[in-house]
């Protein structure tokens, strides 16, 4: 498998710079929060025809732009590839949660729900679950995992680049605490928003996964663990470490493996 990536990788070098897709920055209403959230949508160049769409979410801090910006190749892959990327922004520190009672933090409604429904009613998208997929970086992986799980029904593949995939470790992080309360006095509701105790949801064959994590980063361990656990409840998917820290010197090559791997399913 680390082969079949690794010459992909290189093939992807030697396309650099080949194609132009078309990249829009939109403003998409949410009714949940009563605002409007800025979204990227990059559609490969010259496609008419109802195209498949990967949902890729930034993480802690960042926004909409992160990684039109910061991976700005992902424009010719999705020319390479055939398929739409979207990008919204899920604020500064959603995690991608719905939080009851808080109208400003209604981001799983809003990208599972309102997101798609925007793009279907006014883009060339395939709908049903066979033609999306999500996926996302740190903040972003775990919120991928985490919708998808939630939503199989909507998804049909995700995958998590560096993800937070337990949160729990790292109670007074990120302004975690904010959303959910402390963890000492709300166990259940952090045991409810970590992708870790969501494993069990996942119906057999439902979902394609593909989960990264560098060796350097401090969700290092986390992944390892969840990838041990998805092995151990017999659940298909594909785990790769290689070296690299919690920054977008590593995002910008693993996306790459990560598109690679959802061509592979919408394909089939």
């Amino acid at each position: 498998m680390k082969n079949v990536y690794l010459i992909l990788l290189f093939a992807f070098g030697l396309c650099t710079n080949v194609f132009s897709a078309q990249v829009d920055t939109v403003q998409v209403y949410s009714v949940a929060m009563r605002k409007n959230i800025k979204t990227v949508i990059i559609r490969p160049e010259g496609n008419k025809e109802p195209a498949p769409t990967l949902y890729l979410l930034h993480g802690y801090s960042g926004n909409y732009s992160n990684w039109v910006n910061s991976a700005p190749y992902i424009k010719n892959l999705a020319d390479f590839y055939g398929y739409n990327i979207v990008c919204p922004d899920g604020g500064f520190n959603s995690w991608y949660w719905d939080i009851k009672g808080d109208k400003n933090y209604q981001y799983e409604t809003f990208i599972s729900k309102e997101l798609i429904e925007f793009m279907e009613k006014n883009y060339a998208v395939c709908s049903g679950r066979d033609a999306r997929a999500i996926t996302g970086l740190s903040m972003g992986g775990h919120g991928a995992l985490y919708l998808a799980i939630r939503h199989q029904d909507i998804f049909g593949a995700a995958g998590s680049t560096a993800g937070g995939l337990d949160i729990r470790p790292f109670p007074h992080n990120w302004d975690m605490e904010d959303r959910l309360g402390a963890y000492s006095d709300n166990k259940e509701a952090w045991d409810k928003h970590t992708v870790m105790e969501l494993i069990h949801l996942i119906k057999p064959g439902n979902l394609k996964l593909v989960i990264d994590c560098g060796t350097g980063d401090f969700f290092y361990d986390v992944n390892v663990k969840f990838h041990e656990q998805l092995t151990y409840m017999n659940i298909p998917h594909t785990f790769v470490s290689m070296p690299g820290k919690h920054n977008f010197d590593y995002w910008a090559k693993s996306i790459q493996l990560q598109m690679a791997f959802f061509d592979d399913f919408f394909r089939n």
